[in-house]
Formats: C-alpha cells, structure tokens, sequence
C-alpha cells in the first residue's frame, strides 16, 4: 500500500499475530501505518471509544492533559478562540480551558459531530490521542492548517515511533483503533508539506505553528 500521508510506496514491517493485523513502514516520511485492510470499522470505533473512561472531573485525566492545557495558555489570552479537534465522550482540555475564561468549541466526528465548526477559523486546535486515529492524514492535517487563522498553533498529543522503540512491545500500537504512527521525521515531513514555521516536539506534544 502507499503511505497514507506521503503516498510513497511503503515497505512491509511488523505483523501482530495475536491479533492478526499488519503493519507497514514509509521509507520516505518514517511512518509506521496500519495495513489499510486491517482498519476498524466506525463500529468498532465508537465501541472502543465509549469504553473509554473519559470523565472530565477525574483529576488524573486533568493531569493527563495538562500540558496541553498549560502549553495553550501560555501562547494564547482568552480573546482567542479554540477548536478541541476529536474530544471524544469527555472533552476534559475544553472543560479545563473554559474554567479559566477561553472560548473552545468542541468536535468529533462520532459524538459531536458539528460540520458547521470546521467551516470556521482558530487561533489554535488541539487534538489530544487523535492524530493516531487518522485514516486519511494527509486529508485530515490539511484540514487543519486550513482552519488555522495567521500565526494559529496545532497542539497535538501522541506516542511517537522512533527507531529505537521495540514495537513488538510497544503497547500502543495493541489498540486496534491506532492505524498510524508518527516518527519525529513525521514531523518534519509535515512541516515542509504544510508549510509550518515551526515545529516543536516535547516529548508527546508536538506544537505545529503558521
């Protein structure tokens, strides 16, 4: 298969036997990707998803997120105005954000589905555990520079493959709703695509700015 976010010809990789999936690697932007016939079904999906513990109240999801939280906060007043891109059943950042005075409105395709938001333009979208979730990245990251107003910031949350990882091990690619992995060169590769200025990668946050 080619790459879903480069479309390069990708080389197989890795076949996860206990649950009967396979993996692909991009030579060319170092993603590691799900073989696209391995891909859940929305079904699925929203069964996983609600299975989720996701109460915006639990301190430890709060802390989970919090330097999303801080990391916006730090760039943006509370004139701006935010998209919580994927909440999920508990979109926590949003709850957080509007506790102390930010305007965020929220989206997901499967419990908030409100096409009318992504017509709209964002001083910054944050996406926390969903960039992983992408079938179509490409499509889904030009999305959202196209809904960043001038000088807008993507906030992103999620594992990163590197080289050295051990992915037999690695739980995060267990969840089968995970069909895409993001190398650090990833990163990269979306910067120069997009044309973002700047990219910054702190452990599992990645800011991507205009």
């Amino acid at each position: 298969m080619n790459c879903t976010l480069c479309n390069s010809e990708t080389e197989s990789f890795y076949y996860y036997e206990k649950e009967d999936r396979s993996y692909n690697r991009c030579p060319n932007c170092k993603a590691v990707l799900m073989d696209i016939d391995d891909y859940p079904t929305p079904e699925e999906e929203i069964n996983r998803y609600e299975s989720h513990n996701n109460d915006v109240e639990d301190p430890r999801y709060q802390d989970f997120v919090s330097p999303l939280v801080e990391k916006i906060t730090a760039a943006y007043d509370t004139d701006s105005l935010g998209l919580d891109f994927g909440a999920g059943t508990g979109p926590v950042i949003t709850k957080m954000l509007n506790d102390q005075g930010y305007e965020v409105n929220v989206f997901d395709p499967f419990f908030d589905n409100h096409p009318e938001l992504l017509q709209l333009k964002y001083d910054y979208i944050v996406s926390c555990e969903v960039i992983e979730h992408f079938h179509e990245p490409y499509k889904e990251f030009n999305q959202l520079k196209d809904m960043l107003k001038e000088n807008g910031s993507l906030f992103l949350k999620t594992d990163i493959y590197t080289d050295d990882r051990d992915f037999h091990a690695w739980y995060y690619k267990s969840d089968e709703t995970h069909v895409f992995f993001y190398h650090p060169e990833t990163f990269e590769w979306l910067k120069a695509e997009f044309g973002f200025t700047k990219l910054e990668i702190d452990d599992r946050h990645i800011t991507l700015s205009k």
